[in-house]
């Protein structure tokens, strides 16, 4: 599974983890950290190097989530729910979510982008309360851009310093891989399960 994986990067190139980073800004069940940390794999082998990816998948972080801060731009908060109460169950944001982040951005400001790029749920969601707000899209930008690339850093970093237990126990890297892919899987499908509509909040079920 490992060496799968490394190949999937090593194929796609500083393009592909440009991609996939944005996908999982867009799409939030596609771990970061599995992209990351095998680029960090390939970094400690030598066949990329720490700033190109840190570069392109910060990059691809911040085009991701341009996506969700165009819809807070564009739409209403009325029309954010229609959406989330028919799209909602396999975004799996929930409407009590998207709340939180709303109220969290508006009791401390542009600066809590920033910080919201270390929460695993809240890091794509106050993206739409951020346009919502129109917050000036330099410092929407420029705050994702640093929360990001501190979080991308120590994601791929910890891939490289990780490479040679990885190489010892290879066998149990890729059980420890698809362990966490599959954490995810179940996490989103437990998500999609227990996902209630808008409807349902305003009804206090």
């Amino acid at each position: 599974m490992t060496d799968f994986l490394l190949e999937l990067l090593n194929k796609g190139g500083y393009l592909g983890i440009f991609l996939l980073m944005a996908a999982e800004n867009i799409f939030p069940p596609i771990p970061s950290e599995v992209i990351m940390g095998g680029a960090g794999l390939l970094v400690a082998k030598g066949e990329m190097t720490f700033w190109a990816v840190w570069i392109v998948a910060t990059l691809g972080t911040v085009f991701g989530n341009l996506f969700w801060y165009w819809i807070g731009v564009r739409w209403s908060e009325e029309q954010l729910k229609r959406i989330i109460d028919r799209w909602g169950r396999w975004l799996t944001f929930e409407w009590d979510e998207f709340t939180k982040a709303r109220d969290i951005f508006r009791k401390y400001g542009d600066g809590i982008v920033f910080l919201l790029r270390f929460s695993p749920i809240l890091r794509t969601i106050v993206s739409l309360p951020a346009g919502l707000a129109h917050m000036k899209l330099w410092r929407f930008c420029l705050f994702t851009a640093l929360g990001s690339g501190v979080w991308n850093a120590v994601l791929i970093f910890g891939g490289q310093t990780a490479a040679p237990l990885v190489e010892r126990f290879e066998k149990l890297a890729g059980y420890g891989v698809v362990a966490f892919v599959l954490a995810g899987v179940l996490f989103y499908v437990y998500r999609v399960v227990t996902w209630k509509p808008v409807k349902a909040h305003e009804n206090g079920e």
